[in-house]
C-alpha cells in the first residue's frame, strides 16, 4: 500500500463550507474558486424565480391595501352618511317621508312648504325626473282608521323595503339602504333595522332639511289628532290610530271647573323658567276624583286636544307593573304629553286578600308610587292626572302638594249640566226653549240633580236623537232605571 496515497474521505469528515454552499444552492450551478454566496444564491434559476413570486406578491398586497386606504380616504372626503335606528323616533317619519317624496317627483309637485327652495324647470327637470330612480321594492304597512259615524276603514301606506335604493332631493341624489337584521327585539318582537343615507359632502347640509320636512309632513298626518301612548315593557307604544281631538265644549262639567283646570295648566306652561329659576322642580299634578261616569277620562282627553298635547295612559292595578318599572315609565314619558294614572288607589289595596283566581292584587306599592311622582329620581317637565273611584282609600301623603298639587271632585250632574247637555243635543230644535224648560221641571220633580250621572244623561239623548219629547218621557227612567226601554230588548 502506497503511504503517499490520498485517504478515501470519511463518514464523520467535515465538509468543506464551498461544498456546503454548493449543497445549500443546488448543484446545478458549479462552484468555483472565488464566488460569493449572494452570486451563487441570484444565479440559481429557481431561488429567483421563488423570490420574485414572492415579492410580486408582496408588492400586490400591498397595492392593494393602498388601494383601500386610498378609496376609503376618499371616501371620507367625498361622501357623508346618517344612520338611523329603528329604535330612533325618526325612523317612521324618514319611511314615510321617503314614498311621499318619491309620488311627489311623479306628479312634479312639492312635498312641503319649502317654496324658498327652486328646483329646475322645463326640459331640464323634465330630464332629471327621467334619469332619477324609483323605489322599487316597497313594503305594505296597513292601518285601520275609525270614521266620526263609526265605520272602519283600511288604509294603505307603501314604504321602501328593506334594500339598497336611490332616491333625489331637491338637486342632491341619496343613496338608502335599508339593513334588516337576523335578531329580534324580544319586548316588541320586531327585528333589528337601520336605514343609512349616504350623499356627497358638500351636499351634507340637506339632511337637516330632509328631517325637517319629515318631522313636519308626521305633523301633519297627526293634525287635529290626539295620539294615545300605552306602555308596552318599558317604553310608551302609540295605542291604536289617533284619535280626532275632542272639543273642550263637548265635556259638560259643573260651572267653573274646567276652565279652573285649564287656566292652571297654561300658567304652569308659562313658567317654566319661573320654576328653574328658583330650583323647584317643574311638574304638576291633578287628581280627579268621582263615582263612575262623571266624565274624568272624557275631560283628560278634551284637555289634551284644547292644549294640543297627546295622553299616555297607564292602569295602577294593571298585572305584572312593578315599582321600577313605574319609575322608569315616567322618566320616559314623551314631549308635550299628558300622563294618565288610572286606578290610583290600587296602590292602597291590601295585596294579601287573593281573588278567586289566586291573584293578590297590584305589585305597585305605596312607597313606589310617591317615589315615582316625587322622588328623587322621578321625571320633570310633567304634567300628570291621577284618577279614582275611591278617594277614601288615598293616603293624605298622596294628596299633599307637589305630588298632587290640585284635587277637583267630579260628582253627579248638577242642574247646570243637565241644561248645557240639553242644548248640546237639542239647541238647533228647541228654538223657543220650551223643551228644555219642560224637562229641567220634569228632571226636578224626580229630584234628579246629584243623583244621576252625566254619562246616563247622555246616553239618554243618545237614544233619543232629534226627538225631545222622547227624551222627557223617558226622563222618568233614569230615577227608576228599571223603568227605561232598553234599546235592544223593548223590555
Amino acid at each position: 500500500m502506497d503511504k503517499n496515497a490520498t485517504p478515501p474521505p470519511s463518514l464523520h469528515q467535515p465538509v468543506p463550507a464551498q461544498d456546503a454552499a454548493q449543497q445549500l444552492v443546488g448543484r446545478a450551478t458549479p462552484v468555483e474558486p472565488g464566488n460569493s454566496l449572494y452570486a451563487q444564491l441570484t444565479g440559481n434559476p429557481f431561488f429567483t424565480a421563488g423570490f420574485g413570486l414572492a415579492v410580486l406578491a408582496a408588492g400586490l398586497s400591498t397595492a392593494q391595501k393602498g388601494v383601500k386606504r386610498g378609496a376609503e380616504l376618499l371616501r371620507r372626503r367625498l361622501l357623508v352618511d346618517v344612520e338611523i335606528t329603528r329604535n330612533d323616533e325618526a325612523y317612521p317619519w324618514l319611511l314615510h317621508w321617503m314614498s311621499a317624496n318619491q309620488k311627489a317627483q311623479y306628479s312634479g309637485t312639492q312635498l312641503s312648504g319649502s317654496a324658498e327652495i327652486s328646483e329646475p324647470r322645463g326640459a331640464i327637470a323634465s330630464l332629471i325626473r327621467r334619469f332619477t330612480p324609483g323605489l322599487h321594492h316597497l313594503q305594505i304597512n296597513t292601518a285601520r282608521v275609525t270614521r266620526p259615524d263609526g265605520s272602519s276603514h283600511t288604509h294603505f301606506a307603501l314604504v321602501p323595503g328593506p334594500g339598497r335604493h336611490i332616491l333625489r332631493y331637491r338637486s342632491s341624489f341619496i343613496a338608502v339602504n335599508r339593513q334588516r337584521e337576523k335578531s329580534f327585539d324580544l319586548s316588541t318582537g320586531q327585528p333589528f333595522e337601520t336605514v343609512t343615507l349616504t350623499t356627497l359632502y358638500a351636499h351634507r347640509h340637506i339632511f337637516e332639511q330632509l328631517f325637517t320636512e319629515a318631522h313636519h309632513l308626521a305633523k301633519r298626518l297627526q293634525e287635529g289628532k290626539t295620539v294615545m301612548y300605552t306602555a308596552w315593557g318599558t317604553d310608551w307604544k302609540p295605542f291604536g290610530e289617533p284619535k280626532r281631538k275632542r272639543p273642550l265644549d263637548s265635556v259638560v262639567l259643573e260651572e267653573g271647573v274646567k276652565e279652573r283646570i285649564v287656566d292652571d295648566i297654561r300658567a304652569f306652561l308659562e313658567a317654566r323658567t319661573w320654576y328653574l329659576d328658583r330650583g323647584i322642580p317643574y311638574r304638576r299634578g291633578y287628581l280627579l276624583y268621582g263615582p263612575p261616569g262623571t266624565g274624568k277620562s272624557s275631560f283628560i282627553q278634551a284637555l289634551a286636544g284644547e292644549l294640543d298635547f297627546n295622553i299616555a295612559i297607564l292602569n295602577v292595578s294593571e298585572r305584572g307593573l312593578t315599582d321600577d318599572r313605574l319609575n322608569h315609565l315616567l322618566t320616559k314619558v314623551p314631549q308635550r304629553t299628558i300622563v294618565l294614572l288610572e286606578d290610583a288607589d290600587a296602590a292602597f289595596v291590601n295585596r294579601k286578600q287573593s281573588d278567586e283566581h289566586g291573584y293578590t292584587g297590584p305589585t305597585v306599592t305605596f312607597s313606589g308610587l310617591l317615589n315615582a311622582l316625587d322622588g328623587v329620581a322621578s321625571a320633570e317637565e310633567r304634567i300628570i292626572f291621577l284618577t279614582t273611584n275611591h278617594v277614601e282609600r288615598l293616603d293624605e301623603a298622596l294628596v299633599r302638594p307637589g305630588r298632587v298639587d290640585m284635587t277637583v271632585r267630579l260628582g253627579e250632574a248638577t242642574e247646570y249640566q243637565m241644561g248645557q247637555l240639553w242644548d248640546r243635543f237639542y239647541a238647533d230644535i228647541d228654538t223657543d226653549r220650551k223643551g228644555k224648560q219642560r224637562f229641567m221641571e220634569r228632571a226636578r220633580e224626580l229630584g234628579l240633580a246629584k243623583n244621576v250621572s252625566t254619562a246616563s244623561l247622555q246616553g239618554l239623548f243618545l237614544y233619543n236623537k232629534g226627538d225631545m219629547d222622547g227624551a222627557i218621557a223617558m226622563v222618568e227612567g233614569l230615577a227608576n232605571p228599571s223603568a227605561l226601554t232598553h234599546p235592544n230588548t223593548g223590555t
